[in-house]
């Protein structure tokens, strides 16, 4: 770290005013969500402002499965090793759990299968942030997710898929406490993505989904986040007709200032990378899918670390 980075922690009130701002990056771990839904036959890690934490999808990301009956549970176990931009240890964990429905349904718009869903996050976060004089723990129920527009368009080798819904500032927030499990104000988010299958039997896949968040005002601060950006990217294989593994990964990235009185200047932005394999088991209508990640880049105030996601999915 240069020395003009170190002087921003001399003083008491710096440390509060960063460990302030550090909420609404670290805050997100707790969100878990999904834009919408696209995981095939189906959200962290802290992050640039918004709810959203990339990391819990990959392979076929941007799929949206046919017409039915969803559940989704999704536990996660994310592991900071680094804060960046602040000086000293910093480490911390996140554990989290995920509760999603969907609904896929018959009806088409656009010539695209039209779908709504909604998820409610559950975390329990513990920190040690000594560069900024934090350490404490806690858990509760999240912001939730729900939208009314989940679009899914499918080719003989390609499908493509669009989502925009709300996150509701719901959670319980605090601006001086990293662990709230809310982020203390809303957010829109627009999703777009593609799946491409090289080969006629779809043993191969690539898939790049797009998310973009509009935050709003914090109530508790007057700040206003800067808009997020995440993408996420699979390339996988079937080893059988019920297994496939693939490499995944992700960027995440701010995209304009945050803005209001005391407003931080950085812009938080992370890219990871890992493995992902997943088991379907049809006679039980059960996909099960494993990944881990290791962020290999990470700046703006970001944290740094690595990423656990075991997702199940039941369909009815």
């Amino acid at each position: 770290m240069h020395n003009n980075d170190q002087k921003h922690f001399r003083t008491p009130q710096a440390r509060a005013s960063f460990a302030a701002r550090t909420v609404q990056r670290i805050g997100a771990v707790a969100a878990l969500g999904i834009a919408s839904f696209f995981a095939s036959p189906f959200v962290a890690p802290a992050h640039a402002a918004g709810h959203y934490v990339p990391g819990v999808e990959g392979i076929q990301a941007a799929s949206v499965p046919g017409p039915g009956m969803y559940f989704l549970g999704y536990a996660v176990n994310y592991n900071i090793n680094r804060l960046t931009q602040a000086p000293g240890s910093n480490e911390g964990s996140v554990n989290a759990l995920a509760l999603r429905g969907a609904w896929i349904t018959q009806a088409t718009f656009l010539g695209a299968n039209y779908g709504v869903e909604a998820i409610v996050p559950m975390t329990s976060k513990s920190f040690t942030f000594n560069g900024i004089g934090y350490s404490g723990s806690g858990r509760g129920v999240g912001d939730v997710y729900v939208s009314p527009l989940v679009l899914g368009w499918h080719g003989a080798q390609w499908d493509l898929s669009f989502g925009l819904g709300q996150w509701l500032n719901v959670g319980t927030f605090s601006a001086t406490d990293p662990t709230s499990p809310g982020n203390g104000y809303s957010s829109t988010m627009l999703s777009f993505g593609g799946t491409y299958y090289p080969d006629a039997a779809k043993l191969w896949s690539v898939s790049v989904l797009m998310r973009a968040e509009k935050n709003y005002s914090q109530r508790e601060t007057g700040i206003t986040p800067g808009d997020g950006l995440v993408v996420e990217w699979g390339v996988a294989r079937h080893i059988t007709p019920t297994t496939q593994l693939g490499l995944v990964g992700y960027y995440q990235g701010q995209i304009s200032n945050d803005s209001g009185n005391g407003a931080s200047p950085m812009r938080p932005h992370k890219a990871a990378v890992g493995v992902q394999f997943d088991w379907l088991i049809p006679s039980e209508k059960l996909f099960l899918k494993v990944a881990g990640y290791t962020e290999y880049a990470a700046g703006g105030g970001s944290t740094k670390g690595n990423l656990i996601r075991l997702a199940l999915v039941k369909a009815f």
